[in-house]
Parts: structure tokens; C-alpha cells; sequence
């Protein structure tokens, strides 16, 4: 296939290829302006001479740059599709979507909670990492309990070694519930999440996550990226989570229909 090593693993090339239909591209295009906006997205702020002309020259011939503020694509706010609340959201226990028995059975039939990481999951998480250029990522599950990282990329400290996080501290549960992406610029200055106390103690600013749901709809947990500092997320971040969080479904699930996928 153009543009694409035989190299890669099957699972990889089958969903870049898709990505790339779904944006109207060939895969050719889509891998150049992935690799366009990741060298800009590096070279941003130095001093490399001629920078400023050469990405206009890639927005001129439409090889948009993933991560420019200034862009129309900025990504919506899925965390509250129908208006935002103006209180902070319950505990999660009275949530009947993570209470859902169905939900939990599925979680429990992955067989991956509480389970030692494994290296399939922790390359994807890494993947996260370097496409999204931020300093975290993890498939991370939600129980009626806790949210567990099955695997994930970036994490330091007590989190490192327990992989565990209370539920009143899970920004993950939201996606979840919701069945939609959550994608937040900056938790600070959100009406409702600013309080939060992962928010409040700094660490988490910016936030994605894409729920990991399965064939009948029960979102198990999610794929979800995060950042220390604000950072204005795109249409283009969202899509490259959203084509990742495909892998770790297939990975979860088993095969699954990509012409279902939009």
C-alpha cells in the first residue's frame, strides 16, 4: 500500500487507511500532514530559520497543522453536550451508567482489570504520547469503584506503581457516562471541572479521552491523553485518539466492522 511500510503491523495500516478515507485524503496525504504538523509542532519557537514561511506554505497546499491555535478545527467540549451545569457533577456512585450491571459485566469479561500491564496496550499508550505530543496517555478502566490503567505511558509517582485512581478524582468516568468524547483545553477555567480535584491540585489541565466501547455500547473505560499545562486540542488530535482507541478496541473486543466507524 503507498505510503505505508510493509513494515507495520496490519492492525495499524488497515486503520491509517481508513483515517485517511474518512478525511478525503490518500494515505499519502494524510501521512505527510501528520509528519508536517508533528516537525512543526517541534521546531515551533526556535530559532530555525525560514519556519514561519514553510508553515504557511503547508497550510497554503492544505497540509493543516495539527496543534496551531489559530485553527477553525479546535475540538468541542463533549463532556456536556446538552449545556453546561453550573455545579459540580455527583459522585460518580449515584451515575447509573458506571453502576449499569450489563456495563461492569462487560468490564469484567476483558479479564484486564487489576491485571499486570501488557506491552500490546503500553505501545499504543506510547503512541498517544508521541502523536498527541504531550507528556501522558493510558487505556485507562472504569469499575464502580476506581479507574485502573491497564497500561499507560508517562505516569510518575504513587499513580506509577498502583496504576489506580479514586473515582472522585477520575476524569475518565465522564467520558464514560457520557459515551462521547470528553476533550478539554484547559480544567482550570472550566464552569464545572475547575474544582475537581485532579484539576485543583494541578494535575491535570488539559484533558482527552475516548470512550472503549463494545459492540453493544458499553463504554468499559477509555483512551485518554493528558497534560500538566493547557493545550488547545484539535479536530485532527481527537481523530488520531479516536483512530487509536479503534486499536485498543480491536485488541479488547475483537475484530470490529471499520465501515461502522465515523
Amino acid at each position: 500500500m503507498s505510503g505505508i511500510s510493509p513494515t507495520v503491523d496490519p492492525t495499524i495500516t488497515e486503520v491509517l487507511s481508513h483515517a485517511a478515507r474518512s478525511a478525503g485524503e490518500g494515505v499519502d496525504v494524510y501521512i505527510g500532514r501528520a509528519v508536517a504538523a508533528r516537525l512543526a509542532a517541534d521546531l515551533l519557537g526556535s530559532d530555525v530559520p525560514g519556519l514561519a514561511a514553510a508553515v504557511t506554505a503547508l497550510k497554503r497546499d492544505g497540509l493543516a497543522v495539527v496543534g496551531d491555535a489559530a485553527s477553525d478545527d479546535a475540538a468541542p467540549d463533549g463532556l456536556f453536550p446538552d449545556g453546561q451545569p453550573t455545579s459540580t457533577p455527583p459522585a460518580i456512585a449515584t451515575d447509573p451508567v458506571i453502576r449499569d450491571p450489563d456495563r461492569l459485566r462487560a468490564l469484567s469479561d476483558t479479564g484486564l482489570m487489576d491485571t499486570r500491564a501488557d506491552a500490546a496496550y503500553d505501545r499504543i499508550a506510547q503512541m498517544a504520547v508521541d502523536a498527541l505530543d504531550v507528556p501522558s496517555a493510558g487505556v485507562s478502566l472504569v469499575s464502580d469503584e476506581k479507574q485502573w490503567f491497564c497500561s499507560a505511558a508517562g505516569l510518575s509517582g504513587d499513580l506509577a506503581e498502583t496504576r489506580t485512581v479514586p473515582l472522585d478524582r477520575s476524569l475518565c468516568q465522564y467520558a464514560v457516562s457520557a459515551g462521547s468524547p470528553l476533550v478539554i483545553d484547559d480544567a482550570r477555567t472550566h464552569p464545572t471541572l475547575k474544582d475537581h480535584p485532579i484539576v485543583a491540585d494541578g494535575t491535570v489541565v488539559a484533558y482527552a479521552g475516548v470512550p472503549l466501547t463494545d459492540a453493544a455500547g458499553n463504554a468499559i473505560g477509555t483512551l485518554c491523553a493528558w497534560d500538566g499545562k493547557p493545550k488547545p486540542w484539535t479536530a485532527g488530535h481527537v481523530q488520531i485518539l479516536e483512530d487509536l482507541a479503534t486499536i485498543v478496541r480491536e485488541q479488547t473486543f475483537g475484530p470490529i466492522d471499520l465501515g461502522d466507524m465515523s
